[in-house]
């Protein structure tokens, strides 16, 4: 008999991905079942027993925890990466490190096929394959979400359920709280089920990664100072994590404090890259905290002109990217090196104040950037500040706003 053919899988252990499991075995495929640990809380133990119960030939866990603060999470903390000015790109930032990763493991298996457990209607199928593709083109890609046959057996959750209940697939999902979640080191989504009603209060029960800002977040303030060296942080001491320096320990530590005191929490309704609008609920703690102190540095060590074209075209350009799967594509390794060279400069520390929710800058230094100078700010001395040109650069500014005036009064148009 002919060699069952190899697949891939992009497997989390939850619901969808445990179904579509079972029926690639069904299909009569031989699957590896891949995870990736980015830092979510999965108990990846549990997770390979899971699958191989079901009934895979092979799990490889791969841990690119460092990678991906590395290579994605501090580059768009560098660029205040953001999708239409909100989400701090959680699930996002992940995907390429996940699709590499998976990519090497398909190809030293020797499958011909990846699946996924991405819908067909948000974005991760679109991240997803253009990573694939890209990296290798060969590679032929399975998505239940839009294949016909699946689609009529697993109409929605619900039967997505009731297959688990019948084959004794143990899921943490419940027809009680069906959301769907999505976690790593950098964030935690929430999406489907009641949540698609935009006006519907997301349950308490539902946030796992930071406190409730007025409820139960800590009752006492909390001081933290970030060191930034070239936009990166490389220092964060605080009076219950200590200090951190090593990426990966320095980003945990940002994520501890910030869940204590209840920052990071999003919700909204986006556009996503296929067209449809969809309501997320997400949690970015370490995130938030990081990406507010970095922009507040900017502030002290970044040329104007410098910065206002980095967020017109790179931290545009580089988020919209990243939210539409294209990281793998030369538009992204074009603007990609715009990054570092906008942040020369942003070297020094801030110093913040954490409590109930909110990022509070208490002040910030730099000890080798002088793009600030005391006293030619300041409103009791004149430094090196002549008053008087003043007024010659009003009166050049407002040439062209006297000739609009004129010839709006000319027609009789108030302005």
């Amino acid at each position: 008999m002919p060699a069952k053919e190899r697949v891939c899988l992009a497997y989390s252990g939850g619901l969808d991905t445990s179904i579509i499991l079972a029926w690639l075995l069904e299909k009569g495929y031989d699957v590896v079942a891949f995870m990736s640990n980015v830092g979510q809380e999965e108990d990846f133990d549990a997770a390979r027993e899971k699958a191989l119960k079901i009934g895979c030939s092979k799990v490889v866990i791969n841990d690119d925890r460092d990678q991906f603060v590395k290579e994605l999470i501090f580059p768009a903390i560098q660029c205040n990466a953001n999708y239409e000015t909100t989400y701090l790109l959680g699930t996002s930032l992940a995907r390429p490190i996940i699709a590499r990763s998976m990519m090497s493991v398909a190809a030293k298996e020797k499958c011909a096929y990846v699946a996924h457990g991405a819908t067909g209607k948000g974005n991760d199928q679109v991240r997803f394959e253009l990573a694939f593709y890209a990296l290798q083109p060969n590679i032929k890609v399975i998505a239940p979400w839009r294949d016909p046959e699946f689609l009529a057996r697993f109409k929605g959750r619900n039967d997505l359920l009731d297959y688990a209940a019948e084959k004794n697939i143990p899921v943490t999902s419940t027809k009680a709280k069906p959301w769907s979640m999505d976690a790593n080191l950098a964030h935690c989504s929430y999406e489907a089920g009641i949540l698609e009603n935009p006006d519907i209060t997301p349950p308490d029960d539902m946030w796992t990664l930071t406190e409730s800002a007025i409820l139960s977040a800590a009752n006492e303030p909390e001081d933290v100072v970030i060191e930034f060296e070239k936009g990166i942080p490389v220092k964060l001491t605080s009076p219950t994590t200590g200090t951190e320096t090593d990426p990966t320990k320095l980003f945990l530590a940002a994520n501890a404090l910030a869940r204590k005191h209840g920052i990071g929490r999003v919700d909204i309704v986006e556009n996503r890259f296929i067209g449809i609008k969809s309501r997320g609920c997400y949690e970015s703690p370490g995130l938030t905290i990081l990406q507010h102190t970095h922009r507040d540095l900017e502030g002290l060590t970044v040329d104007r002109e410098v910065r206002a074209l980095r967020d017109q075209f790179v931290t545009f350009g580089w988020s919209k990217i990243l939210y539409n799967g294209l990281y793998f594509s030369p538009e992204r390794e074009f603007l990609q090196v715009s990054i570092p060279e906008s942040q020369k400069t942003v070297n020094g520390q801030v110093r913040a104040r954490l409590y109930k929710g909110n990022t509070i800058i208490l002040g910030r230094s730099s000890q080798t950037e002088k793009l600030y100078d005391a006293s030619e700010s300041s409103m009791d001395e004149i430094g090196d500040f002549e008053p008087s040109d003043a007024g010659g650069f009003i009166k050049v500014q407002a040439i062209r706003l006297k000739k609009y005036g004129q010839a709006k009064a000319e027609k009789g148009e108030a302005l």
